[in-house]
């Protein structure tokens, strides 16, 4: 008798599994802890075989039907369900979409190496959001589905070429260099024979190289900063926007800031190697003005783990482009003014005040050549940092004021 939707509620749970069958080999599988699992008992050349259509009730009583009399369907033609499935799934694992994600988990949970007892570090969280979005804007829609081995040089060239006209040149390169490592990995997981990407160096227009737009003037900078004092938007836009002139980070280094790197008794901002661009764990002296501003945000977000999370999803940071938009809000144009500016917007002023500029450098978290001379400076140059981001604080809310501004330093100060 076929089932309905009110004798599978009725069903009860047995101290073992027990069935409800539906008619042409469908039944309910009911298991002693209430789980209900829809399958399908057939024979394909004499030998016995079953299906399985999912659990109920996300498989509907009409869904798993709908299920079973497609499967008769192959049958009648010769095909075995099974068989098909298992050639469905392997089709859908090497589609470009598939392979790019599965590479994207490697690098984001790299596997042990056999050989040895170090297990690469995994990328940046930020990196990977970065390459999963390149990928999901620009190159998924388009050639998501397409099985890795057919997809052509030409195919990805008009792929990048659609980025070209939106005049962004250099994503579309770093989009082209995303896919060639997404072809190699296919390569190297027997899925496609070659790196078609390797074939378009060259073809796309080259990149123009633009420094990030800063204010230097210290009486525009001070401007700029009562704009910032004026800004109402959410908390950790807020908070990220008047502290990135005193600490000027990289934006990707500070939007992914979480709690526990924040030492409030040291005062101090341990950023992890993993997180920075030369990929050394590098440490943030913070001055008074940024304590207050962390101490104002941790009761609004401190019960998380990041410092500066999403409004629409907690997990996740401020986007990249939050920091710019708010700028733009505050009428400083892309010409004008960027996130990345606050970097120049320090490293300008603080040569021209008079700091030692291999201290400043070190601040800003530029790798030193010299590695001897590097390590030497992080072991040694703390203390002297700590002085330069306190006066240099003191120096912001100078220009804040409208006030003239004399530094209290020399380049010979100790």
């Amino acid at each position: 008798m076929p089932l309905t939707d009110a004798k599978i509620r009725a069903a009860r749970a047995r101290a073992k599994p027990w069935k409800l069958f539906d008619g042409g080999g469908l039944f309910l599988l009911i298991h002693p802890n209430g789980s209900r699992y829809w399958r399908m008992k057939y024979r394909f050349a004499g030998r016995e075989g079953t299906l399985a259509f999912g659990v109920y009730p996300e498989v509907s009583l009409r869904e798993a039907r709908e299920k079973r009399d497609e499967a008769k369907r192959q049958l009648r033609a010769g095909i075995d369900p099974s068989v098909q499935r298992k050639v469905a799934r392997t089709a859908q694992a090497e589609t470009f979409e598939a392979v790019a994600r599965e590479w994207l988990h490697t690098l984001a949970h790299p596997p042990q190496n056999p050989n040895s007892k170090r297990r690469r570090a995994p990328l940046a969280e930020s990196t990977i959001e970065k390459k999963i979005g390149w990928l999901e804007d620009f190159v998924f829609p388009y050639i998501g589905r397409r099985p890795i081995r057919e997809i052509t040089a030409p195919e990805l060239l008009e792929v990048l070429r659609r980025i070209e006209r939106r005049g962004i040149i250099e994503t579309a390169h770093r989009v082209r260099s995303t896919c060639g490592r997404v072809f190699r990995y296919g390569i190297a997981t027997g899925r496609c024979a070659r790196d078609v990407g390797a074939d378009l160096r060259g073809a796309l227009a080259p990149v123009v190289t633009h420094h990030h737009p800063a204010l230097t003037d210290p009486a525009k900078v001070g401007e700029l900063l009562r704009a910032i004092d004026g800004y109402r938007g959410h908390p950790s836009t807020e908070a990220a926007l008047r502290l990135l002139p005193i600490i000027f980070l990289r934006s990707t280094e500070l939007r992914w800031g979480e709690w526990p790197e924040i030492d409030f008794d040291a005062a101090e901002w341990r950023v992890p190697a993993a997180r920075m661009k030369m990929k050394e764990m590098h440490i943030i002296p913070l001055p008074r003005q940024a304590l207050e501003i962390l101490r104002e945000l941790y009761p609004l977000t401190g019960s998380g783990r990041l410092i500066f999370p999403s409004v629409r999803s907690p997990d996740r940071p401020i986007s990249e482009n939050t920091i710019n938009a708010a700028l733009r809000r505050l009428g400083y144009s892309g010409d004008e003014m960027v996130g990345h500016g606050f970097r120049t917007i320090a490293s300008t002023l603080l040569n021209e005040l008079g700091w030692d500029p291999d201290l400043i450098e070190l601040q800003l978290a530029h790798r030193e050549r010299n590695e001897v001379r590097a390590a030497y400076n992080r072991a040694q140059r703390l203390a002297e940092r700590r002085r330069m981001m306190q006066a240099w604080a003191d120096y912001l809310d100078g220009l804040r004021a409208g006030g003239v501004v004399i530094p209290l330093h020399s380049r010979t100060a100790s």
